[in-house]
């Protein structure tokens, strides 16, 4: 009897790509997997998960269940999720560094049917299931896969249901995690919206360095190149050196086995700045090797996200690649990728995170009045310009906050034009049109461009009725030599409402660079940034910290930095 998969865009997609081509590759080990071994062990997988989602012979389908996985970033990762989506099942993925009562939250709150858990997360996925759980999941151990067949005899049958897709869960600043349900049909929105707006290729060969709990690791770098044929190269966890000594492998000449060129990097800022800061410490032939595998002739894409990206960062990578120039995009986990810089290096505007992408919707809502700001609408009477939350619609935007039907009302508003729903982001922008940008070919990538200012609610500072963008104090601040990293937060205040403050690393130059040869203080940091940012904008106090805590994907949790630092619970704008 012939292999089944059900007749989804990303199966078919697979299926008509060379079956000898390389679809994954496991770093470290070299090993290597083509497409007609993945479609074959798809299907394979889920004749398997159907068998032991059958509980002692119950009969119960899997699909729209919940199956939640524990897999490394590999080979056996990319079959798990594909046999879950191929059996139109809601694909949960785990991050194996939460602690069990962590994954027991989600595990209950999903109302997981399954927890697969690879060799490598036996003894993790035991210890979730022994104790504290509503839920009873089966526990069943997927097997490394070991592919043979590469013949591709797996037949696309029609597909019979909707219910399949992913379940992403948000990263908890405000509130306990909600589950953000993804179906199979906004997952296919975003991989096509970015397969166009980025033009990924057979050619490509991505390397892999990101989580895989994250939209980020998992539309952009992994569902995206399957759809075009790509080569996806895991090297996980991150390791600096490690990377360095990839990318400069097909450039030095005594290379004990030839290695392909990576074409494609997709990352966050706080890799790149890791990436920067080691460069110096290698060798002369791996530092000569490393900025030709990353220079544009080369590297055909480099791409920065999931936080903001300084612009010292910025010029030191394009500095470093002669002349490669990163691209800035904004996404969240319930949208996955909305707005996007274009391809061409001119389309990369410092600060800016671009335009709509295609298939997307973007409206800026002005934060104190609530009217939408329309195109020439950018400034106010006084000429500042209009701070407004970026809401979205289309067809990549998420379903809903699984249940939780109160969070989804909440997060949505209605349309004046019966063309369904925005998402309000939460996020806040500025408009503004830049004449050397969008001029290429780009059909989506024209008129006023995007610059996030900041999440509504932390990084928008309400100081004596001015508004601050923290974002825009950081970058100012990391342009410093002084300073190598920075939070920028709003602390009370009986005269203003909010006053900025700073949390501050300090560079090697900082802790010797102040007054009488001491560490930088306050006073120096505002003697800095006086020809920089009007007097409002400079942060009125600065903690120096050693490190900042940030998550996987770089980013800050504000709210609780600035409980720990100044030991009280963080400021809410006042009311306007």
């Amino acid at each position: 009897m012939a292999s089944t998969l059900p007749k989804l865009p990303l199966f078919s997609a697979i299926k008509e790509h060379d079956p000898n081509s390389i679809c994954v590759v496991h770093s470290a080990s070299g090993r290597r997997f083509t497409y007609g071994e993945l479609i074959n062990d798809v299907a394979a997988e889920k004749a398997k998960l159907a068998v032991a989602a059958n509980d002692k012979g119950k009969g119960q389908k899997i699909e729209g269940e919940r199956i939640a996985f524990l897999v490394e970033n590999s080979y056996h990762y990319v079959v798990t999720l594909l046999s879950i989506l191929g059996s139109h099942a809601i694909a949960v993925p785990l991050s194996p560094t939460f602690p069990p009562h962590e994954l027991r939250y989600i595990l209950d709150q999903s109302q997981a049917r399954m927890l697969l858990s690879s060799g490598t997360f036996q003894e993790k996925a035991d210890e979730v299931l022994k104790e504290g759980l509503e839920t009873h999941p089966i526990n069943y151990k997927t097997e490394s896969i070991m592919s043979g067949k590469k013949d591709g005899n797996v037949t696309l049958e029609d597909s019979t249901s909707n219910k399949g897709g992913m379940m992403l869960y948000t990263s908890g600043t405000t509130s306990r995690p909600k589950g953000v349900l993804l179906p199979q049909s906004v997952l296919t929105a975003q991989s096509l919206s970015l397969l166009t707006a980025w033009d990924y290729r057979p050619t490509d060969r991505l390397l892999h360095l990101l989580p895989l709990h994250h939209i980020h690791g998992t539309v952009n770098a992994l569902l995206t190149p399957l759809f075009a044929g790509s080569t996806i190269e895991f090297l996980f966890p991150f390791n600096a050196q490690a990377v360095w000594e990839r990318l400069a492998a097909p450039f030095l000449p005594q290379a004990s086995k030839p290695r392909e060129k990576i074409t494609f990097l997709t990352a966050v800022p706080t890799i790149y700045n890791r990436l920067l800061a080691t460069h110096s410490s290698l060798s002369p032939e791996l530092q000569d090797a490393t900025k030709k595998a990353i220079s544009p002739e080369y590297m055909r894409l480099n791409i920065s996200g999931s936080a903001a990206l300084p612009i010292p960062t910025k010029a030191a990578w394009s500095a470093l690649s002669s002349g490669n120039v990163l691209l800035e995009r904004y996404g969240m986990t319930e949208v996955g990728m909305a707005l996007s810089c274009g391809l061409d290096f001119a389309d990369r505007v410092d600060g800016s995170v671009g335009w709509p992408l295609p298939s997307v919707e973007a409206r800026l809502v002005d934060t104190e009045t609530g009217k939408v700001i329309l195109e020439g609408e950018e400034t106010d009477k006084d000429g500042k310009e209009r701070h407004g939350e970026i809401q979205l619609r289309g067809p990549t935007i998420f379903t809903e906050y699984w249940r939780n039907p109160s969070a989804t009302a909440s997060e949505f508003v209605e349309s004046d034009d019966g063309r369904g729903k925005w998402f309000k982001t939460g996020d806040v922008a500025v408009c503004r049109e830049i004449p050397s940008a969008g001029q290429s070919d780009q059909e989506w990538a024209k008129g006023r461009m995007f610059f996030i200012q900041g999440r509504k609610s932390a990084d928008i500072i309400k100081t004596g009725g001015e508004k601050v963008s923290a974002l825009e104090v950081e970058r100012e601040m990391l342009s410093l030599p002084q300073i190598s990293e920075c939070a920028v937060v709003a602390l009370p205040s009986d005269t203003w409402g909010q006053k900025v403050a700073a949390v501050v690393v300090l560079s090697k130059n900082g802790k010797t660079g102040g007054r009488g040869g001491k560490a930088w203080g306050a006073i120096d940091l505002r003697r800095a940034l006086k020809d920089m940012l009007v007097n409002y904008k400079i942060p009125q106090e600065m903690k120096v910290v050693e490190s900042i805590p940030r998550n996987a994907m770089g980013k800050i949790n504000k709210k609780q930095l600035v409980m720990d630092v100044w030991g009280g619970r963080p400021t809410t704008p006042p009311r306007q």
